[in-house]
């Protein structure tokens, strides 16, 4: 009964912080943090100790798998380079530099342990940073960004956290821990792409909204286990998964079940990281006991993890200002090569030259030349400068993962009561301090959001090429039932008429008296939404459109899907 009573304390706790949050401007992880340390304080609170395998098995891998479904993969792929600097490099180096000073400051820890702390403390955290960025407009570059370096730089940490560890009971070559990385890495791609293609295709076999969303609350751990038993990294083979099922479900899941999982998981994904920073602030009261009870200094704990927190914030810095002069360079290299790009594409349709490759190949070059296009088209149109660089190198904050990933140290490592209390006080101290003063930042620097003028007129030209694939549908002699009899002009004229204005759309009970005539409308639209949304893929492929106008587009064809999926058919 007492778990019962603060599970749904905690649930409750979540909800009305997170309303209050949206009032006063404020990240709810930042007030859930403070709320859980206060409370933790309470004498009628008990200690909270979590086992680090809820959190690193348990509740990391939907929380990862709810985030990479909604990245569009393509973003992802334009921007690896900085994901994977950060995500990668960043993290090794901060290992490297705040073991370094672990091993100087804590006489007698040894490399090993000081390096598996600074493994702990390396992996930033994405959510509070991102919540205030699209309260206050950030551009959607930056936040793609900022979520894919908080997918990856989980499996970087964890990996070199276990080579840490297993190094403090042998000696470990440095060439062992780059190969384990790359085997880790790869072996995970592989499972990840693997689970994510058998996901959407076994569930596009079902019929059932609710088989489907139960399905889908598997598929994480259905990509972790199998990668942690290969001794890869269960947290990037989620991570790929989640790409690979967001970027298969237009084409193979229906769009009932896309919008049903997308609220689902939504839901999840709020209360798994709710009562993620709310158990932050309520293990307050634990680690500074286990610290007291080991006999050890909290006050040393304490500065030192002040100290590990500027450095970590000060490494930052110095390595994205180099990183953003080089996206700054790539977009300006970007731009000088169009005139490349064309010369290529008159050779590739020259008569002559065209003789030399089969059609089909000449096709894949071509199209290889539309998407660097697009490619291009997004280097340059959405490159955030300078401004958007002091946003990325003061959005390091710590989370969860830091403190589960410290409990997870074996019990035999010298100081590991203090170690403990050092990661909590880098993860709550970087969380406030830059959480709470990220929203002054962002203002102070004006970083200019999306063009909304381009993305409307992406939008209206995305919306004709779409609107003349529909009417080679309709314009299309052999269209007809599945019967073979003919549509009603009638029904033909309604559907031509919605797709021109978006206005004339057919009331409920409107067809109640003509089921026939009905049920060829809902017949119609199905079919004009599949030519709509097989241009819609296309497109996307090609590279012509930005994420942000394509996500729009499809909102708006799962939606229409959904409601005439609903529709009553003959005898329902």
């Amino acid at each position: 009964m007492q778990l019962t009573l603060i599970a749904v304390t905690c649930v409750i706790s979540i909800v009305v912080v997170a309303a209050f949050a949206r009032q006063i401007g404020v990240a709810s992880p930042l007030i859930l943090v403070v709320a859980g340390g206060a409370m933790s304080l309470l004498p009628s609170i008990p200690d909270f100790q979590v086992e680090p395998e809820w959190i690193l098995a348990g509740v990391l891998p939907p929380l990862l798998y709810a985030a990479a479904v909604h990245i569009p993969a393509q973003d992802f792929r334009r921007d690896f380079k900085a994901i994977a600097g950060l995500a990668v490099l960043l993290v090794a180096v901060t290992t490297l530099c705040s073991g370094l000073m672990f091993s100087i400051l804590l006489p007698g820890l040894g490399l090993a342990a000081a390096f598996a702390l600074g493994a702990v403390i390396s992996p930033t955290d994405a959510v509070a940073a991102t919540a205030v960025g699209k309260r206050l407009g950030l551009p959607s570059r930056l936040l793609t960004i900022l979520e894919g370096e908080g997918l990856v730089n989980d499996a970087s940490a964890l990996v070199l956290l276990s080579s840490a560890v297993a190094a403090m009971g042998a000696t470990v070559h440095p060439l062992h821990v780059g190969g384990e990385f790359v085997y880790s890495v790869a072996c995970a791609v592989l499972v990840g792409v693997v689970v994510g293609i058998v996901n959407v295709r076994v569930r596009a076999l079902l019929n059932d909204n609710v088989l489907n969303t139960a399905i889908s609350f598997v598929v994480p751990f259905l990509a972790f286990v199998p990668a942690e038993e290969l001794h890869a990294s269960g947290v990037l083979a989620v991570v790929v998964t989640g790409l690979v099922t967001g970027h298969l479900s237009p084409r193979f899941l229906r769009a009932t079940d896309r919008l049903t999982e997308a609220t689902n998981w939504a839901t999840v994904a709020f209360l798994l990281e709710g009562g993620v920073f709310l158990l932050m602030g309520l293990q307050v009261k634990t680690v500074l006991d286990e610290v007291s009870e080991a006999g050890l200094s909290v006050r040393e704990a304490v500065w030192i993890g002040l100290l590990a927190a500027v450095l970590v914030i000060a490494m930052r810095m110095l390595f994205v200002a180099p990183l953003v002069a080089s996206l700054r360079r790539d977009a300006n290299r970007a731009e000088t090569m169009t005139p490349v790009l064309e010369r290529m594409e008159a050779r590739a349709n020259d008569p002559d030259v065209d003789q030399r490759f089969t059609e089909k190949r000449q096709q894949r070059f071509l199209d290889r030349i539309v998407r660097k296009r697009g490619d291009i088209k997004f280097a340059v149109a959405e490159n955030f400068g300078w401004r958007g660089g002091v946003v990325l190198a003061w959005s390091g904050m710590r989370g969860a993962i830091t403190l589960a990933a410290a409990q997870s140290l074996p019990t035999s490592t010298p100081y590991r009561a203090e170690l403990l209390l050092i990661a909590f006080v880098v993860a709550i101290s970087t969380l406030l301090v830059q959480g709470l003063s990220l929203p002054f930042v962002i203002r102070a620097v004006r970083v200019p959001g999306d063009d909304i003028t381009r993305d409307r007129e992406e939008f209206a030209e995305l919306h004709a090429e779409l609107t003349a694939r529909a009417e080679i549908v309709l314009d299309d002699p052999a269209l007809a039932l599945p019967d073979g009899s003919a549509f009603s002009d009638d029904v033909v004229k309604l559907v031509r008429d919605e797709l021109r204005t978006r206005t004339v759309t057919p009331e409920d009970g409107e067809f109640d008296s003509l089921l026939d005539t009905r049920e060829q409308y809902r017949l119609l639209r199905l079919d004009v939404l599949a030519a709509q949304q097989s241009e819609l893929l296309d497109a996307r492929s090609m590279g012509l459109y930005g994420s942000r106008t394509l996500t729009r587009f499809q909102r708006a064809l799962d939606i229409e899907g959904a409601r005439l999926q609903q529709l009553p058919g003959p005898g329902d």
